[in-house]
C-alpha cells in the first residue's frame, strides 16, 4: 500500500478550525484554511467600523485551559499572545422578578449576593461548588475523549461518572437539589443559554458551566474574543498553514465516499489526503455533501433534528460612556419559563425578552475612539420559525429591546448611537451560513449527545473530520477548542504523524489565577 500523503485542507477559519491549523501545521501537515469571509474566527469574528470594534458572536471567555494547552503544545504561551483581563464583576445579574447579583468569583462575597436574595440559599453555595469540582473531574476524561460507538458508553470512565452526572435530570431540576428561590436557579443555569438551550431541558451535566465561571474565572482578552482567533490565525501561518480568506468551497470531489479533493469559486482544485469541516455542520452537508453520500446523516435526519435557539443582536458605537453598568450584564426576564416557552416551543418572539449587554470599553478603552464607547446587545430568539418574519418584525423588535435595557438603567440611548448594526436570525442564516439560523449549531439534549452527535472521525464519509459546535463534545469556545484537539489527534494517527501534545498537562485554579490580573 502507498504511503499516504499530508495533504489536509481545512474548511472554516472558526475557532475549531484554526485550533486545528496550529496542531496539524506543528504535526508537520501541509495545512490549507479556506474560508469564506474577510476575517478569521467564523461566528468568533471582529465587526469593526467608524472605529469601533465587537465581537460578532462570544464575547464570554471561559476555561482557558484547553486553548492553553493547545498553545503549549505548539510552542506558543497563550498568556503572552493573547492579553486577558479576568472580571470581578464576572457579571451583574438583574432579575425582572427583583433583586440583582454582582457574580464574584471570591466566595464570601458571592455568599452575601446570595444572602441579599435569600439568606438560607447562601450555604449552599460552597456545597454546589463542591459537587460540580467533582462533577469535572469524573466527566472531563469523557469530554477530552471521541465517542463513536454505543460500546463508547460502558467505558469505565463513563460508567463511573453516571450517578454523578444524573442524565434523568435537567439543569435546573439539579439546582432544585441546591436552591430555593427560582431566582438562584436561574442564576446557576441561564448559562445553558451558551448552548442555546433552555436550563428546562438541557442535561444536568452542563451545571457545570457556571461552576466553570467560578472556579476558573471569566475573561475579557484584550480586543475581544475575536483578538484571539486573530492570534490563533497569525500563529498557524507563521507555522506553515495556508489560511485563505475571502475564498469560497463550492465543491468537494468524492472517490466513492472518500473526499479527495475540493473547489472554489475561483476555480481552484485543492487535492488533500484528509479534510477537516469546521464549517456549519448542517449547512456544509446539505451544500457540499451529496444526500446520496450521507448515510447516517441524510437531509431527512438534518431536518428532524433538533437546534438551538438563534439570537438578535445590535452592536452600538455610543457618545460617550457607562461607568455604572458592569462589563457582562445579563437582565432574567419576570417569567422565565414563559420566556424560554415563547422562544423554544412556541417559536415567536418573546414578549418580555430576556437580554445580555457588554460595556467592553470599562474594560479595554481600545475597542472605541476616545470619548466613545461599545454596547453589544444579544437576545435570545426562535431559530427560522414560521411564526416570524424578520423583514416585517425587526423594527418593532428593536424598539421593544431598547425599551427593555431602560431595565438595567440604560435609558436615552436612541440620542446618544453614532453607529448600528444589527443582525437577525436571517443574517445568520444567509451572511453565516448557519442552519435555520440556530447559532449554537445542534441542541445538546440526550439524543443528540456522545456517540449520538456527529462523530470527530465523520462517520459518513472517509478521511474526513469534524471540527466545531457540530460534533462531540458540542458547543461553546472551550468544547470545540477540545473537538479539534480530538478530531486532529486521530487524523495525526491515520496520516502516521505525531500529534503534539503539552510538554505538562495544565490543570487547576492556578492555571490563570486572580491575582495575575491584567490591566487593558
Amino acid at each position: 500500500m502507498a504511503k499516504r500523503g499530508n495533504r489536509v485542507c481545512v474548511i472554516g477559519a472558526g475557532p475549531g478550525g484554526l485550533a486545528s491549523a496550529m496542531l496539524l501545521a506543528k504535526a508537520g501537515a501541509e495545512v490549507t484554511v479556506i474560508d469564506r469571509l474577510a476575517r478569521p474566527g467564523g461566528r468568533c469574528s471582529a465587526l469593526e467600523a467608524e472605529g469601533f470594534r465587537f465581537d460578532h458572536g462570544p464575547t464570554f471567555f471561559l476555561y482557558p485551559r484547553v486553548l492553553d494547552e493547545i498553545f503549549q503544545a505548539v510552542g506558543r504561551d497563550l498568556r503572552a499572545e493573547c492579553p486577558m483581563t479576568r472580571l470581578d464583576p464576572q457579571y451583574r445579574l438583574e432579575f425582572g422578578a427583583g433583586g440583582r447579583i454582582d457574580a464574584t468569583p471570591d466566595i464570601q462575597r458571592m455568599k452575601q449576593q446570595i444572602a441579599g436574595i435569600n439568606l438560607q440559599d447562601a450555604e449552599a453555595f460552597e456545597g454546589f461548588l463542591n459537587e460540580n469540582r467533582r462533577k469535572l473531574e469524573l466527566f472531563r476524561p469523557i469530554l477530552e475523549s471521541p465517542f463513536n460507538s454505543l460500546l463508547d458508553l460502558v467505558r469505565p470512565s463513563v460508567l463511573k461518572a453516571v450517578p454523578m452526572v444524573r442524565p434523568w435530570r435537567s439543569v435546573a431540576g439539579d439546582l432544585m437539589a441546591h436552591f430555593s428561590d427560582p431566582r438562584l436557579i436561574t442564576a446557576f443555569s441561564f448559562q445553558s443559554k451558551y448552548l442555546g438551550m433552555s436550563p428546562f431541558q438541557c442535561p444536568s451535566l452542563f451545571t457545570i458551566l457556571a461552576f466553570l465561571e467560578y472556579e476558573y474565572g471569566v475573561w475579557h482578552p484584550t480586543g475581544g474574543c475575536a483578538a484571539v482567533s486573530e492570534r490563533m490565525a497569525q500563529v498557524a501561518g507563521q507555522l506553515g498553514a495556508d489560511i485563505r480568506l475571502n475564498e469560497e468551497v463550492t465543491k468537494l470531489h468524492f472517490e466513492g465516499r472518500r473526499a479527495v479533493g475540493l473547489e472554489t469559486a475561483g476555480g481552484q482544485r485543492h487535492n488533500f489526503d484528509a479534510l477537516v469541516i469546521n464549517a456549519d455542520f448542517a449547512a456544509a452537508m446539505q451544500r457540499l455533501v451529496p444526500d446520496t453520500l450521507r448515510r447516517r446523516w441524510s437531509n431527512q435526519r438534518l431536518a428532524r433534528s433538533r437546534y438551538s435557539c438563534s439570537t438578535w443582536m445590535m452592536y452600538l458605537g455610543m457618545e460617550g460612556s457607562f461607568p455604572d453598568l458592569p462589563h457582562h450584564t445579563i437582565y432574567i426576564s419576570q417569567d422565565y419559563e414563559r420566556n424560554l416557552r415563547e422562544i423554544d416551543a412556541e417559536g415567536v418572539l418573546p414578549s418580555d425578552p430576556s437580554f445580555y449587554v457588554q460595556n467592553a470599553c470599562i474594560t479595554d478603552r481600545t475597542l472605541a475612539p476616545e470619548g466613545r464607547s461599545t454596547l453589544y446587545v444579544l437576545v435570545p430568539v426562535p431559530h427560522e420559525s414560521p411564526r416570524v418574519n424578520w423583514q416585517r418584525d425587526s423594527q418593532g423588535f428593536r424598539a421593544r429591546v431598547l425599551q427593555q435595557l431602560q431595565r438595567v438603567g440604560l435609558q436615552d440611548l436612541e440620542q446618544r448611537i453614532v453607529f448600528e448594526k444589527v443582525l437577525t436570525p436571517d443574517d445568520w442564516q444567509h451572511g453565516f451560513r448557519i442552519y435555520r439560523g440556530a447559532t449554537f449549531n445542534l441542541a445538546h439534549n440526550l439524543g443528540q449527545m456522545l456517540h449520538r452527535r456527529p462523530h470527530n472521525r465523520f462517520e459518513d464519509l472517509e478521511h474526513v473530520y469534524l471540527a466545531g459546535g457540530g460534533t462531540h463534545p458540542g458547543s461553546g469556545l472551550p468544547v470545540i477548542y477540545e473537538s479539534a484537539r480530538i478530531s486532529c489527534r486521530m487524523l495525526c494517527a491515520e496520516l502516521g504523524l505525531s500529534f503534539p501534545e503539552p510538554d505538562v498537562p495544565i490543570s487547576g485554579v492556578d492555571l490563570l489565577p486572580l491575582s495575575s490580573k491584567r490591566v487593558a
